[in-house]
């Protein structure tokens, strides 16, 4: 890692907060509020974010619902890329693909409007946080159902302690997942 990028994750994990027992006893979640609210921390998130999208060649963004978007939106304007939500079923009007997934205690559903993604385009998958990696695994799946190329999965942070990163490697069939943080 060079020292500039070594700057940028210091200045990050400095921003994010730690929230004990936070949705429940026993939990300590990571707060990424201080870092959007410090503009010159969120803006070295975009570039980093954005600098990925560069060297991956991705034509496109996806971000997922919800704080996917708050990321993934101003690294869309940075790169100029075109920005997609994908977002959890029944929320975009029109035309849609929708792909289903497990979660602990159930499945869920997240879509893309169809005609949002198309052969030839690089899609790079933007999200805050990368736990157990169902939503972005199914996002993987959505994006070559539209018949695009994955270019990368990038994330804030990385909860390593998660299976996240090894359920998502057979699915990004070589693409590169990158976390800018790993807790």
């Amino acid at each position: 890692m060079t020292a500039e990028a070594q700057d940028v994750t210091d200045l990050l994990l400095s921003r994010i907060r730690d929230v004990p027992d936070y949705p429940k006893p026993g939990v300590l979640f990571k707060d990424i509020t201080p870092l959007l609210a410090d503009p010159g921390a969120f803006t070295a998130l975009t570039d980093a974010l954005a600098g990925l999208c560069t060297a991956h060649g991705a034509t496109k963004i996806v971000g997922l619902e919800a704080r996917g978007f708050i990321l993934a939106a101003p690294v869309a304007v940075r790169a100029g890329l075109g920005f997609i939500p994908v977002r959890k079923a029944g929320k975009l009007p029109g035309a849609t693909l929708r792909q289903a997934y497990e979660l602990e205690y159930g499945t869920a559903e997240i879509e893309v409007h169809a005609e949002d993604l198309a052969a030839g385009d690089r899609v790079m998958v933007i999200d805050d946080v990368l736990a157990t990696g169902g939503t972005a695994e199914a996002s993987i799946e959505l994006i070559r159902r539209a018949g695009a190329e994955v270019a990368g999965v990038a994330v804030l942070m990385e909860l390593g302690f998660l299976p996240g990163r090894s359920r998502l490697e057979p699915a990004l069939n070589g693409a590169p997942l990158t976390a800018l943080i790993t807790v």
